[in-house]
């Protein structure tokens, strides 16, 4: 299955280029032209082939991954709501309150990216000087360095897009809740993309909606959005403990890495001591940068198959497994403090409909990262696998449901929306909830189910919402301990 999703983001631009491409020459004869035609010819060449060396990319870039590979229907229609899009609540339940946890839209590379970018592509330059038998890297060192260090993770263009568009769609699919004069509750963290996303959600949803006034003020939230830094147990044992990401560390040096470094150098003509996992990870997610900002197929894709792919994408997973997923408890651990505030705005809007009150807080909308919705859908027991993800178990992790691309790419959301329904049978059906991840309904871990009654959900969940103290989770040990001892 991944192999299609992967094509079917391919997006416009790569399907533009498809048109261009010449149907007579084969990938093998334009490679021999190009190792004999002059410098740009060769470039040109190789951008002519890019499509068919870049076709099934797309599926694999993680965290850096366009909205629409898990979507594949709003590349066609950006307002679609999809297959399903009804749900299936009984007609006579009425949404209360909409909850929303958001990751930022599309950004730009941070520094140390775009540092270790230039220096690869200033390495090309040097070594390509001239030189005519390398295509590949003739074509790269013709590529315009465009990116600069003050972009630095910045909300892209597209970021402000994919805000915009997602807030029209879920008004649409919740017209109730964002009907006019509705209060709308928007919290971010400090970072400037998610502030931008938080400013381009509420312009989406248009002047026609009644806030208050155009302009919603973005709260700043970062002991709800950015937990993991107020969490001294998680910053010390480890965000800053190099031995807690053994297992990305060994998967570097190990034969699946091995094997695209060689690859690579030798696409490149550079000696494979020359390169490292950090180099060729960097010039992967340049491609998937390209197709996310631009929306077009870049020359650093041509020097990954879908192959190397899986292996970079393995890579990904396993720093997201380790370093916000189920690698250490302290990582779900610390996000209890959100999923507490969640359920604590949850019976708020209970008891208010209990008393008959009007609902204060309809809608609530929070802007923050992967590390934000990472680590809370780990809290709550999703897409877990029975066996951790290891640097030695690549193969047999192909079917994995860990797979951050599909979980968390850019604009990624959790909604809990909760209903009150008439006409039940008991008094503890009255009150139900569902749970859209990327606006799709997420079955319920304790039932299969896609709706649940409040009251079940919070049953399930009694433990955390309880006993998940996020000052004591987050306290450092007393005496000194190895990060893995007490992790």
């Amino acid at each position: 299955r991944s192999r299609e999703d992967g094509r079917s983001g391919a997006g416009a631009g790569a399907a533009e280029a498809v048109k261009s491409r010449p149907r007579s020459a084969s990938s093998c004869g334009s490679r021999a032209l190009a190792a004999m035609a002059p410098r740009r010819e060769a470039g040109l060449l190789l951008l002519l082939v890019l499509p068919l060396a870049s076709a099934g990319l797309s599926g694999y870039f993680g965290t850096k991954s366009r909205y629409e590979e898990v979507n594949p229907h709003l590349v066609s229609d950006p307002l679609s709501l999809g297959p399903g899009a009804g749900g299936s609540l009984p007609a006579s339940c009425t949404p209360l309150q909409l909850r929303a946890v958001l990751r930022h839209g599309t950004r730009y590379p941070t520094a140390g990216q775009i540092r270790r970018l230039g220096e690869l592509h200033a390495r090309l330059l040097r070594r390509n000087a001239g030189a005519t038998a390398c295509p590949a890297a003739a074509a790269l060192a013709e590529w315009p360095m465009w990116y600069e260090e003050s972009l630095d993770g910045r909300l892209a263009p597209q970021g402000r897009r994919d805000m915009e568009l997602l807030a029209r769609r879920m008004a649409a699919r919740f017209p109730a809740l964002f009907a006019a004069r509705r209060r709308l509750a928007l919290a971010s963290s400090s970072k400037h993309r998610c502030l931008q996303s938080g400013a381009a959600f509420r312009r989406g949803l248009g002047p026609s909606l009644d806030f208050g006034g155009d302009e919603v003020e973005v709260e700043v939230n970062d002991s709800l959005m950015r937990f993991f830094d107020h969490c001294d147990k998680f910053v010390v044992l480890v965000e800053e403990n190099d031995t807690a990401m053994g297992q990305v560390n060994a998967f570097k040096e190990g034969p699946e890495m091995k094997k695209v470094l060689e690859k690579v150098a030798s696409a490149l003509c550079l000696p494979v001591e020359e390169l490292n996992a950090d180099l060729v990870q960097v010039a992967f997610l340049t491609c998937s940068y390209e197709l996310a900002i631009k929306n077009v197929t870049s020359p650093w894709c041509s020097l990954f198959s879908e192959e190397d792919a899986k292996v970079l994408e393995y890579l990904n997973d396993l720093k997201q497994y380790w370093k916000r997923g189920y690698g250490y408890d302290i990582n779900s651990r610390s996000s209890c403090i959100l999923f507490q505030d969640i359920f604590q705005h949850l019976d708020k809007a209970v008891e208010e409909s209990k008393s008959s009150k009007p609902i204060s807080s309809p809608l609530i909308v929070q802007v923050g990262h992967a590390e934000t919705l990472q680590p809370l859908l780990a809290l709550m027991g999703y897409f877990k696998d029975k066996e951790p993800l290891l640097a030695t178990n690549f193969a047999r992790q192909a079917q994995r449901k860990f797979r951050s691309g599909r979980i968390v790419p850019y604009a990624a959301n959790l909604v809990f929306v909760l209903y009150h329904c008439d006409h039940v049978n008991a008094s503890q059906e009255e009150y139900q909830v569902q749970l859209l991840l990327n606006e799709k309904l997420l079955p319920f871990l304790h039932s299969n189910e896609t709706t649940s009654t409040y009251t079940d959900l919070k049953d399930y969940y009694k433990d955390i919402l309880e006993n998940c103290h996020f000052k004591e989770e987050c306290e450092l040990p007393q005496v000194n301990v190895t990060a893995v001892d007490e992790l």
